[in-house]
Parts: C-alpha cells; structure tokens; sequence
C-alpha cells in the first residue's frame, strides 16, 4: 500500500512540475524568442499609419468598401473573401468545382469586377477567395487590371500607379516558391500617401 501510494505521490508531483514546465516555461520561452527575433511577427504583423494607429494587418485582407458592401474605387480591392474579411471567421469556402453556391460566387464575382473595371481578361483571384479567405495579396495581373480605374478614380496619371504597383510587387519566395503578388494594404497605403 505505502509503495503504491508513494508512486503516486511522484506521478502527481512528475505531473506538476512537468505542466509547469512544459504548460508554462516553453510557453515563455517561445514567447521570449518571438519578442526578441521577431518582434513584429510575433504581435501580429501590424501596419501603422504614422501617428501609430494601428490600420490593419501585412497578413491578413481587409476591405475596401463602404458601409453597403459597395466598392471603393479609388482602391485597390482584395480578393473576395469567404470570411468577410474577418479573421475570426477565417475560413475557405470548401466548395467543389461543380458546387452550384461556388458557379454562383464566381458569377457574381465576375459581374461586379467588370462593373467597377470593365470587360476583358479577368484573374481567377479576382473572382475566387483564398483557402483562408483572408490572403492579402493579389496576383500583378488583377493589380494591373485595376490600374486604370484607381486612376481615374484618383484623378492622376495611370503611369503613376503603374509605378506604385511595380515598386509594391512582392517577387516570388526563395526566388522560386509561388507567383509574384502584391499586398493590397500596403498598396493601398502608398496611394493614399502620395
């Protein structure tokens, strides 16, 4: 009796101090290294407009729209967003390619992308969400198709803006991982700040 009671008495005090170590110290450790190596990864990736409000995140979309869901058009739009552009919610939509709701997002996608920069090509991220429904970027062909209409909505010359989607192009990850992208925030930040 006393032996089985003394082994547990270790297994509980062995419980104890391995789920403060573990439960805790790792905790503060991992935690520790992220501050010091990373610091603005490890607090969310956050943009900061200059008088330190914070206006969003590098890695996650937001929306450029007014109250009703209608589009900005003085800004570049994100990819639609099967969250609603919030983070809490993220979440793809997990619909099959011959899903009827997804036929019928694409549709409607692609009615409104040409409303607001006419016809013509249109990338598939311009009508499709992300598998988080909150990827911040866009691919340099839906920037470049919105182009024209920041423009005008901005009353400066399309080269301008060219050039900002040029100088805000992310290339491809290890020089070889991906697609070239642009973060739509931080575009959307440069124009703004012009």
């Amino acid at each position: 009796m006393r032996t089985t009671l003394r082994t547990a008495g270790v297994a509980v005090r062995a419980m104890l101090v391995f789920t403060v170590l573990l439960g805790v110290g790792y905790m503060l450790l991992i935690t520790g290294i992220g501050q010091l190596a990373l610091p603005s990864q490890a607090n969310g990736s956050l943009v900061r407009s200059a008088d330190g409000t914070v206006v969003g995140s590098s890695l996650i979309a937001q929306s450029f729209q007014d109250a009703d869901g209608t589009a900005l058009p003085q800004y570049f739009q994100s990819r639609p967003s099967a969250a609603s552009w919030d983070a809490a919610a993220s979440t793809g939509s997990n619909l099959g390619p011959e899903n009827a709701d997804l036929i019928d997002s694409i549709s409607t996608n692609r009615t409104a992308f040409e409303a607001l920069n006419g016809s013509g090509a249109i990338p598939a991220d311009a009508v499709t969400s992300s598998a988080s429904g909150l990827d911040p970027d866009i691919s340099v062909a839906n920037a470049e198709r919105q182009v024209a209409r920041v423009a005008d909505a901005r009353g400066i010359p399309v080269s301008d803006v060219e050039a900002l989607v040029a100088e805000h192009t992310l290339p491809r990850d290890l020089g070889f991982l991906g697609d070239p992208r642009v973060n739509v925030l931080e575009l959307n930040r440069a124009l703004d700040a012009r």
